[in-house]
């Protein structure tokens, strides 16, 4: 074939024809031609998907070999009136193959949901906290399912977008959190001294800093910070990429969301944040240490010397055994809203907003509970 003939033949644009079976009760067949690509689909997508899903309906078998040229905008587009599956019986060129296996890999984003505007707010209050405990729920298989699947193949994990995740929510976030330990502990122990010096029990200052900063202080101040600047940048990432389409562009590859981007953001933060959480505390203690100094007159190497045995390593390990549950569980709240971010800025900022939100009280809610539960350690 001529180049002249080979463009005419990619210049066709895209068409559908059945053929009626056995006495014209139903299309046997349905076949495809033309051009199913980006320019050619112009302007006609919605009109196309609906002749697609009508013909699908009653015909089971499709003849692709008609195609001129496919792209990935014709692939999805059959793909979607097909009902994300592919026909019991398809024949098509071996150059397609690859795409329509690829679309069949991917996972099935579900259908976005219709806003209720029915009934009372408590009512849509509780039907909102279901579709999140739902999408939740689906989200943490899924990541169980993705981590089964790198333990099996390490290989194929996303060390390069953990380690850089590390770097961004770990080592980016230290100036802030030190400035704000900094003057926490200074303030609580300015405050404490007054207290502690009207009855004279200046040298349980030590005790009171040292317990308070590593069991609760340290690791929930570092958590509501890392939350606020770490866990509404991965919401907005994700978002952002919801947005622009990126998100739709992996799952036409075949790429996990949760496998590519979400399982590496938990375990980056999992881990950066019992690091971040030392060195908030030991900031804390510094600021604490100063300003008992100021206020009391405690020389710092005996504060230095006080603390081991004023707070029991099982503290230590208490304060940094939160912090990794913190830090899974703010990533993993980032994730869930980025992930449900709708593709307009106004979703993009809401979203934003409720990942901040909820993430600082699910870490106070699970502090909470752990406080409950070890109650009888540390003391």
């Amino acid at each position: 074939m001529s180049a002249a003939a080979l463009a005419a033949d990619q210049a066709q644009p895209p068409t559908l024809r059945e053929e009626a079976g056995i006495g014209g009760a139903a299309s046997a067949l349905v076949v495809v031609t033309g051009a199913w690509t980006l320019p050619m689909l112009a302007g006609r997508f919605a009109d196309l998907e609906a002749e697609v899903e009508s013909a699908a309906r009653n015909t089971r078998t499709w003849d692709l070999h008609g195609i001129s040229s496919l792209d990935g905008a014709g692939a999805v587009l059959l793909w979607r009136g097909w009902s994300h599956r592919r026909p019991m019986q398809l024949r098509l060129r071996a150059e397609h193959e690859a795409i329509f296996t690829a679309l069949a890999a991917a996972p099935v984003r579900p259908p976005p949901r219709r806003e209720r505007t029915d009934g009372l707010p408590v009512t849509r209050a509780l039907l909102r906290a279901a579709e999140h405990g739902l999408d939740a729920t689906r989200l943490a298989g899924q990541l169980a399912i993705d981590g089964a699947g790198w333990l099996r193949h390490p290989g194929r994990f996303a060390w390069r977008e953990t380690s850089a995740n590390v770097y961004r929510a770990g080592s980016l976030a230290l100036p802030i959190t030190a400035l704000v330990g900094f003057l926490v502990g200074v303030t609580l122990s300015y405050l404490t001294s007054r207290q502690l010096k009207a009855y004279g029990a200046d040298v349980f200052i030590v005790n009171i800093l040292g317990i308070g900063v590593w069991r609760e202080l340290g690791p929930m101040l570092a958590a509501i910070l890392i939350a606020g600047r770490s866990g509404s940048a991965m919401t907005a990432q994700l978002g952002v990429m919801r947005v622009t389409q990126e998100l739709d562009a992996l799952s036409v590859m075949g790429i996990s969301h949760t496998a590519r981007l979400v399982l590496p953001k938990v375990l980056a933060l999992a881990l950066a944040m019992p690091l971040v959480t030392v060195w908030t505390c030991l900031v804390m203690l510094a600021g604490g240490m100063l300003a008992a100094r100021a206020e009391l007159g405690i020389d710092p190497l005996q504060f230095l010397r006080a603390l081991p045995g004023s707070v029991p390593a099982s503290n230590l390990a208490l304060g940094l055994g939160k912090s990794v549950g913190f830090g899974a569980l703010i990533a993993f709240v980032a994730c869930h809203f980025g992930l449900r971010v709708k593709p307009d800025t106004e979703s993009l900022a809401a979203g934003t907003t409720a990942s901040v939100v909820s993430s600082i009280t699910a870490v106070i809610m699970l502090d909470a509970l752990v406080a409950v539960l070890f109650s009888d350690v540390g003391f």
